[in-house]
């Protein structure tokens, strides 16, 4: 049959102008692209072979080829896959060139337009024809196994391509590309390098099944360049050690670390290795690792998350975001799914129910094995606890599906036990009777919460107070508000009542002091305006003169702060003052109250008291230089 040649449409010529300049942002993928179809056709083979559909096809070494000629400056992808038909070519090959051209083209504008182009992946065309980033011409020579003549196509990408019928193919595919000139400033390397194919092929094809092999390189006269002594054999350059598809039993740990410090560029060892994979209407594996160290950098802003992409085993992107929540950031590893919504490129992933569920999957699997090793393992759940508790309960705020599962993974400091944290279980079992809210107290250090005022009364009465350190902590403790059925609830904020019932004596008591201190306190709010919202006696008190607190609906300061560092104007709140009625200071204010008629002196002092009662809870005076002189000054006066 002769040579034919078709000229390619205008709409053709201007899509092959997108794929050659726009769709691809790195120009070594074309060598993955037609790698992935030379894989593809021994797949195709090995099959048909299986259900014998091809008896006369040669199955016994299938493997992928890769051939560099530096004085030729061509580059040759072979297979002894299934090959195609003259048909075949011109229906594969021609997906672009020669059949709907008008409308894939618009489709492909518009998609480059939103930024990601949906639906068009998966024909044979789009990734071969990504080989014109680096090649002037290219030639494709293939023969369907079976048959006995082979098809050639040959285009320069431009006007035309031709088709002709050769009778001494082999069976397969090759693919040979006339390189353009290496130019580093347009990022176009020298592809008859060795080591840019090896690095390319280690990049994104280091997992495919069958061996890709790069032929020794040829002299200008045809000979192999190396000495006759040692005879140059053909370099494997895939491991083929795809280790999330081969069964625990063939995978030793040694291999499963190695796999997480290439992957993590940790010298250490992984806290624990996750395995999953799933079979169905959906098929993907997963094999995840939890790192043993938080990266420094762990709560920057450009900490690059996310678990690498393969599909067919073939590398799509390194940090897929879109399978793991920002709170697992810190889980390593890689999915590999059977198929994925990707746009044109293979370099931006669509949101689709696929992805979704992979994402949920995944996250329910970390969390369980943690809770797993919780039990099975405590000193590991320590490890993992200290270096990523507090980005973990970001997830309390995010991902209401999980909430549960975070919280019951969740371990927190604790008066109880000075060095040993609690679950919210631990503490619900350990509730005293009558007890029917979950205490706790935020601050900057376990230190100063366990010195603050606010602690007083629960540590008289041996009443369980969780001290959080974390910023977060701030925040999740509101939006989750409860745990079984316990409301969680600050010591710090609203009134406490720590008394039972029956405790009539004691509530006598407090009405006698009210009372008693009723002019004081009313006195006292005049003086500080609007620096409180209140004055009153305190129930949590027994050591400390006075403490500061927010009503029970106000923000606390921390997250006042917290809120405006990211930019949100939030109102500074009023607080209220809380006297200890028991305290000598407070009891000596109040009778000098009732028998001075000048009270400047009193009105100092009320400032100097609420000043401390706000350095207790880690703040600071309105006007430092004013405190510190009213101090000098009452230290002066009682020497």
């Amino acid at each position: 049959m002769p040579t034919e040649t078709f000229e390619f449409q205008v709409e053709a010529r201007q899509l092959l102008q997108l794929m050659i300049h726009s769709v691809y942002s790195n120009k070594d993928v074309f060598l993955r692209e037609l790698v992935s179809n030379a894989s593809d056709a021994l797949d195709k083979l090995r099959l048909a072979a299986l259900k014998d559909d091809l008896p006369g096809a040669d199955v016994s070494d299938l493997h992928i080829e890769i051939e560099t000629d530096d004085e030729a400056r061509t580059l040759t992808v072979r297979d002894n896959g299934i090959g195609m038909s003259y048909d075949e070519v011109g229906r594969l090959i021609g997906t672009i060139a020669n059949s709907g051209t008008a409308q894939f083209a618009k489709e492909l504008r518009e998609a480059q337009d939103e930024g990601g182009a949906e639906g068009l992946i998966g024909q044979f065309g789009v990734g071969f024809y990504s080989g014109f980033m680096v090649a002037d011409e290219m030639t494709l020579v293939t023969r369907h196994a079976g048959e006995g003549h082979g098809t050639r196509w040959s285009s320069r990408g431009e006007g035309t391509y031709t088709l002709e019928t050769v009778e001494d193919a082999p069976q397969g595919t090759s693919v040979t590309l006339h390189l353009k000139p290496a130019d580093s400033d347009d990022q176009l390397h020298d592809y008859t390098s060795a080591w840019t194919i090896k690095d390319i092929v280690k990049r994104y094809s280091d997992f495919i099944t069958w061996p890709i092999r790069l032929l020794p390189k040829k002299t200008a006269d045809g000979t192999e360049g190396a000495d006759e002594a040692d005879e140059a054999e053909p370099e494997t350059l895939n491991s083929m050690k795809a280790l999330w598809a081969r069964s625990r039993d063939e995978v030793s740990d040694d291999e499963y670390h190695e796999l997480y410090k290439h992957i993590s560029h940790d010298w250490r060892e992984p806290l624990e290795t996750i395995r999953l994979q799933a079979e169905g209407t959906f098929e993907y594996q997963a094999l995840l690792f939890v790192p043993s160290h938080a990266p420094h950098d762990l709560y920057t802003q450009g900490y690059k998350r996310g678990v690498q992409l393969y599909v067919k085993r073939v590398f799509i992107m390194d940090d897929c975001e879109a399978l793991l929540p920002p709170y697992l950031r810190f889980v390593k590893g890689v999915v590999d799914a059977a198929d994925l919504s990707l746009n044109v490129s293979r370099e931006i992933l669509q949101q689709d129910r696929h992805i979704r569920m992979m994402q949920r999957w995944l996250t329910k699997k970390i969390l369980s094995t943690v809770k797993d090793t919780m039990t099975s393992a405590p000193d590991r759940y320590a490890t993992f606890w200290r270096e990523f508790g507090s980005v973990l309960k970001e997830g309390l705020l995010s991902d209401m599906d999980n909430r549960d599962a975070l919280l019951a993974v969740a371990s927190f400091a604790s008066a109880h036990a000075d060095d040993e944290p609690t679950t919210l279980a631990g503490y619900v079992e350990r509730m005293k009777d009558g007890q029917e809210d979950i205490y706790y107290l935020t601050g900057e250090t376990r230190e100063s919460i366990e010195n603050s005022p606010h602690m007083e009364a629960f540590r008289a009465k041996g009443i369980e107070v969780l001290l959080l350190t974390d910023p977060v902590d701030e925040v999740w403790v509101d939006v989750v508000g409860e745990f079984d059925g316990k409301r969680l609830r600050s010591v710090a904020k609203g009134e406490v009542d720590l008394g039972t019932e029956d405790d009539t004596q004691a509530g006598e008591e407090r009405e006698k002091q009210g009372e008693e201190y009723a002019d004081l306190l009313g006195w006292m709010k005049e003086q500080l305006g609007a620096a409180v919202k209140e004055v009153r006696l305190s129930s949590r008190l027994t050591v400390s003169p006075a403490c500061i607190v927010s009503d029970a609906d106000d923000l606390t300061p921390a997250l006042e702060n917290m809120y405006r560092a990211m930019g949100q104007d939030v109102p500074a709140a009023q607080r209220i003052l809380e006297l200890n009625p028991g305290h000598l200071l407070v009891k000596g204010l109040n009778q000098a109250y009732r028998e001075r008629e000048d009270r400047t002196g009193l009105a100092e002092t009320v400032e100097l008291l609420h000043g401390l009662a706000v350095l207790a809870e880690g703040g600071r005076p309105k006007e430092p230089g004013r405190f510190v002189k009213l101090v000098a000054d009452h230290l002066e006066r009682s020497l």
